[in-house]
């Protein structure tokens, strides 16, 4: 398949024209042979006829001069004769004809006409019978004529030869026009072409030119292609932006211990601060893996490299790890469960992720009153996980804060990030998160397909 479609659109229109130009021209060249065989055989026709006249009317002794100029210069060239009595015996004329005289007509057959061979050479006979009386001698004669077939080839040649030009000039014009045509005609595309090539690397507004209405469909989606490219580099640069403001500080601490690790003025106060610097290292891993996580959930589509799981396994697995958490804190962890399996399609390290910051975030922000932390699972058309809590609360105006990234209600510990990683885990896997706002206590509950 060609990879241009100026030449494509020339190729469809031109090659039905170029098949009905080939079957035009072998017609010609058949009806130019037509045409130069009746014709010639027609001034065989008359010549044959002018002999066996002067035949008849000289009694058989000579034909008259203007048959015998007409013999030599009729169309084609000249044309020689013989002429036989019905005993056979020749009357006048060349004493061999290219057919045998004892090939006779058929009864019922005035007259015929052969192709044949005479001295090597193909030449066109006409056999005439006609009824006369000659030197006493009553009956059939048969008058035989022959022309040399080379001249009415050439002429059918020549017929088809001008036809052919005839052809090849309509052709080359329908083909001139037409590619003026296509040309014409993909315009609007090579001036489409020449607007994007003109755009610089980071311009990717809405195509608002003029197309033509073939082209819309192209352009419309060229145009929401742009959209969420531009969407995605906002995100991306956001991300970069919001990671390296979130990152600043944590790495400034870390550096800040490290240095007071090596000034420490005994051993005792630099193992103090190594275990400062220790847990500084890991809030700040967690919160690059955090930045990570949102990311990628943000950022992928689609169910590729899904796979079906086990969200009660998955939720259980997150209960067991937090259990110690809670118990440090002296908050009653409630799990419920349901027996058996509840599946769904999704990839298990955002699903656990997922889990895991909705209970950190109701620890991190549950307030000093909150004293129950439950992780309930249901399942009906949909698998249900949520996490509530009889912390302080959040008032419905602060729900959207608290859904941003680094958002958060009250100042206080963590990244912020909790709630939006949850949410966006929940979008990617085809899902919803609902937060359930109240003075006292929070809740939220992530709701996603069930796998069939």
């Amino acid at each position: 398949m060609t990879h241009s479609l100026r030449l494509r659109l020339l190729l469809i229109i031109l090659t039905p024209l170029l098949v009905l130009g080939l079957i035009v021209g072998i017609w010609r060249v058949e009806a130019a042979r037509q045409t130069a065989t009746e014709f010639f055989d027609r001034n065989l026709m008359f010549t044959a006829l002018a002999v066996s006249r002067d035949v008849a009317l000289l009694d058989g002794d000579a034909i008259s001069p203007d048959t015998e100029r007409l013999l030599g210069e009729t169309a084609g060239g000249s044309v020689r004769y013989h002429v036989y009595a019905p005993d056979g015996v020749l009357v006048v004329g060349y004493a061999v004809p290219p057919i045998p005289v004892d090939r006779r007509l058929p009864q019922d057959v005035t007259f015929l006409y052969t192709d044949a061979l005479y001295k090597g050479a193909r030449v066109r006979v006409l056999r005439l019978k006609t009824e006369a009386s000659i030197g006493g001698i009553s009956g059939t004669f048969t008058t035989t004529v022959w022309q040399s077939m080379a001249a009415r080839n050439q002429f059918a040649l020549q017929l088809a030869l001008r036809a052919g030009a005839v052809i090849a000039s309509l052709i080359g014009a329908v083909a001139l026009l037409v590619w003026f045509g296509v040309r014409h005609g993909l315009k609007p595309l090579t001036d489409l072409e020449e607007a994007i090539s003109r755009r610089s690397p980071e311009d990717l507004s809405p195509i608002r030119r003029a197309v033509p209405e073939e082209t819309q469909g192209l352009v419309g989606r060229l145009n929401t292609l742009f959209t969420k490219l531009g969407a995605s580099m906002e995100a991306q640069a956001a991300f970069v932006s919001d990671a390296a403001h979130q990152l600043r500080n944590p790495i400034a601490g870390l550096q800040a211990l490290a240095a007071a690790i090596l000034t420490a003025p005994s051993l005792e106060a630099a193992r103090e601060r190594a275990e400062d610097l220790a847990a500084e290292a890991d809030a700040a891993g967690q919160l690059a893996n955090r930045l990570l996580t949102l990311e990628r959930a943000r950022a992928e589509s689609g169910t590729e490299g899904f796979e079906r799981l086990n969200l009660a396994e998955i939720a259980a697995g997150v209960a067991a790890g937090f259990a110690p958490k809670a118990k440090a804190r002296g908050l009653e962890l409630e799990v419920d469960l349901p027996e058996g399996e509840l599946p769904v399609l999704g990839d298990t390290i955002m699903l656990g992720e997922a889990v895991t910051n909705l209970l950190d975030n109701a620890l991190m922000h549950g307030g000093p009153g909150m004293t129950k932390v439950s992780l309930a699972l249901q399942a009906d058309e949909k698998a249900r996980v949520s996490v509530r809590d009889n912390g302080r609360g959040v008032a419905a105006s602060e729900v959207p804060k608290i859904l941003s990234r680094f958002g958060q209600a009250r100042s206080g510990p963590g990244s912020g990030l909790g709630l939006s990683i949850a949410e966006a885990v929940a979008v990617r896997h085809g899902g919803t998160l609902t937060v359930e706002p109240s003075g006292e206590g929070f809740g939220v509950e992530i709701s996603l397909p069930r796998a069939a």
